[in-house]
């Protein structure tokens, strides 16, 4: 059941890994055309201020796919060289304190979103860009990220209490690759 649980937050985050890369790709398509017109005298402007939304979204948003594909950076030196018992305590050591800081992040995230919506922000820019339209999204990918860390931790405990370490492991672990460097 766990395991199902993780495949499928996998297949899940890989449908929001594609659609935050094509928001950054029509991001970069609009800087494009920026750049293009600054070449002939003209310009669109705030493609700036754009691709700084875009970029705070989409991290936000792709952080989750990161951590199910085992991208995040971590330091395994214990790890390392110790047993597929002990290498499971470290991973769900590991996705606790990531579960618990990424929680912390996304409840002070929402004080950000609720003094803008509160006071009806916008940004102090030529674009005036409602604050509220950009800080929900990216509110919305920390509380995914939340989730899916929470989630990913519960079922990784599920495996590892059935004594299933190489299947946790597959999920909360390193890359084969990089495996003791």
């Amino acid at each position: 059941m766990a395991e199902r649980i993780l495949i499928g937050l996998r297949s899940l985050n890989r449908g929001v890994a594609i659609i935050t890369g094509v928001m950054f790709l029509a991001c970069a398509a609009l800087v494009l055309v920026d750049i293009v017109l600054r070449r002939l005298g003209n310009s669109l402007g705030g493609t700036d201020e754009i691709s700084g939304y875009v970029m705070a979204i989409g991290t936000a948003w792709g952080m989750a796919y990161a951590l199910l594909e085992l991208s995040h950076v971590r330091i395994d030196f214990l790890r390392s060289n110790t047993s597929t018992k002990w290498k499971a305590v470290f991973d769900l050591v590991s996705m606790f304190t990531l579960a618990s800081t990424v929680s912390i992040i996304a409840v002070q995230c929402w004080q950000v979103v609720a003094a803008t919506l509160k006071n009806n922000s916008h940004a102090n820019t030529p674009l005036e860009t409602p604050l509220a339209l950009v800080q929900v999204p990216w509110f919305a990918g920390w509380i995914w990220f939340a989730i899916m860390a929470w989630l990913t931790f519960i079922a990784a405990m599920a495996l590892v209490a059935k004594g299933e370490f190489q299947k946790a492991e597959s999920f909360t672990g390193v890359f084969p690759e990089v495996e003791g460097a």
